[in-house]
């Protein structure tokens, strides 16, 4: 049992950081703060993790692993309701893994692993919405050609890389609190999935409709 206990503490200096890191922004937040709220020494931090930056990847390998598991049932998308649920599923991974997208600019000058691997995040993204577009239309809910799939997906990329900047513009001091989640993810659900009314067919407007007005 004793064996045990260096993951128990890794996994929960992980949950610590990552709530800290959420709440007041990655740069913000030290690791003698990190330590002073998990209760432990700042050599046992170190222990687990030596630097800050380990606690950054560690996080973003979680939140990576995460997302290509909801990625890959892009597939599985059949009607505008499996869309929704598909889009909102993705962005609530975003939302719990919420600063590195507040701070994502910052992170990526200081990090180069992340630099990498966000790339590749994106691209599967991107992937995964051409699914998605790809699946609708052959289920007959949308038309769209080739190129506006690409174009359309690409934009609902960018949208959910920096919908939630947008939202802390317009309001610094809440758009980021835990309560301001739902109403995150509900907006940003709905701003994506309002790119593809003018490809949607004509019987599949009511449905689309009130998906968008939830």
């Amino acid at each position: 049992m004793a064996k045990k206990a260096p993951r128990r503490t890794a996994e929960r200096i992980l949950g610590v950081t990552l709530d800290l890191f959420n709440r007041f922004g990655e740069p913000n937040v030290s690791t003698t703060l990190i330590s002073n709220e998990l209760g432990i020494s700042p050599g046992n931090l170190y222990y687990h993790y030596p630097a800050k930056d380990e606690l950054v990847n560690a996080l973003f390998t979680r939140y990576k692993a995460n997302l290509l598991e909801l990625l890959v049932s892009a597939p599985e998308v059949r009607h505008w309701e499996d869309a929704w649920f598909f889009i909102h599923q993705l962005m609530e991974r975003v939302w719990a893994h919420r600063f590195i997208y507040r701070d994502l600019n910052d992170l990526l000058s200081r990090n180069r692993r992340l630099e990498a691997e966000m790339k590749e995040v994106l691209q599967h993204k991107t992937t995964a919405f051409q699914v998605v577009l790809s699946r609708l239309g052959h289920e007959g809910s949308l038309k769209m050609n080739d190129a506006d799939r690409q174009r359309i997906s690409q934009q609902m990329v960018v949208l959910s890389t920096w919908w939630l900047s947008y939202a802390y513009v317009l309001n610094p001091r809440g758009a980021l609190e835990e309560d301001a989640g739902p109403q995150a993810l509900l907006e940003a659900s709905r701003s994506m999935l309002a790119m593809c009314k003018p490809y949607a067919l004509h019987h599949q407007q009511l449905s689309f409709d009130q998906l968008t007005m939830k």
